[in-house]
């Protein structure tokens, strides 16, 4: 079965300045706003020719100007899919982006996906504990373990609690640059059927990196571990998805491609053909990249 993916068209896409606060990806350049927004749109539109084109369903839904949610072009962190027609909802860190949970958004899933069973853990924004999908966590569906690195966006409580709910193993670490927790775990860390990307030299611990390094033993993964200069590429921001006849592509962009070497593409070309977009706009103003764009649908 390929795989199901729900994608939002932004309308409104550019920096914003309260994911900026915690987010050093992202950078405000002096490019006019309507330039950023155009140059997002052929990105993103050229994104999903590529998926569908190797058999991907792709479900993509228009953005609306009013709420304003110039960050709505990264669906996966405030929903995901799981066994069972079920849905979770998150908590957000920044305010314009508990926005993007919009009635069309919800009506184009049900559609799309009919009868599917909602936890909102979302009120938890009042409480000031954030848990932001999975860019707060990284799924190994085959194995159901889940992986997550403390941030201001990643609550450990709400981590464990979401993980007891969907009985999935949970696996709790630091990673850090310069100094800087990093924000997202899907940042560092890409797990695909066979294999995990994975940048160890974000993790500070001895103890964690053998912990890991054990979980990924045990279910038999090749360890393909990237540079924190690679993890600035976004070269952890992959994702694997399956098209025709269930064949499986790392989508990764092309910054995160240039950022490899010879001998980690031969390593995932051996597992997937390589799925390699441009994402600069959308990378540079956002901070986000391939996998960030790609909400999958269970």
């Amino acid at each position: 079965m390929s795989s199901r993916i729900l994608m939002i068209r932004p309308c409104c896409f550019g920096y914003n300045p309260q994911t900026a606060v915690n987010n050093v990806f992202q950078k405000q350049t002096e490019l006019d706003p309507a330039v950023v927004q155009e140059k997002a749109l052929k990105e993103f539109d050229h994104f999903v020719a590529l998926l569908r084109q190797k058999g991907v369903e792709v479900l993509v839904v228009e953005d609306s100007p009013d709420p304003h949610t110039p960050d709505s072009i990264f669906p996966n962190n405030w929903v995901s899919f799981h066994l069972g027609k079920l849905g979770v909802l998150y908590p957000m860190y920044a305010p314009n982006r508990r926005l993007e949970r919009k009635k069309a958004v919800f009506r184009a899933i049900e559609q799309y996906a009919p009868r599917i069973r909602w936890i909102d853990i979302s009120p938890h924004e009042k409480l000031d504990a954030f848990l932001e999908g999975t860019g707060s966590m990284v799924f190994d569906r085959k194995n159901s373990k889940a992986y997550a690195c403390r941030s201001p966006r990643t609550n450990e409580s709400l981590f464990l609690q979401i993980c007891e709910t969907l009985a999935f193993e949970p696996f709790i670490f630091d990673a850090v640059d310069n100094g800087t927790p990093v924000y997202h775990t899907n940042v560092l860390m890409c797990m695909g059927k066979d294999y995990v990307v994975i940048c160890m030299e974000a993790v500070t611990k001895p103890e964690d990196k053998q912990k890991l390094l054990n979980a990924f033993e045990k279910n038999n993964k090749t360890v393909v571990e990237i540079t924190l200069e690679q993890m600035r590429h976004f070269a952890g921001n992959m994702f694997q998805v399956f098209g025709t006849d269930e064949v499986p592509y790392l989508v990764m962009s092309q910054q995160a491609h240039d950022s490899l070497t010879p001998e980690q593409i031969d390593t995932l070309t051996s597992f997937n053909e390589l799925l390699v977009v441009p994402l600069d706009t959308i990378e540079t103003h956002g901070g986000g990249s391939a996998r960030c764009m790609l909400a999958e649908v269970i």
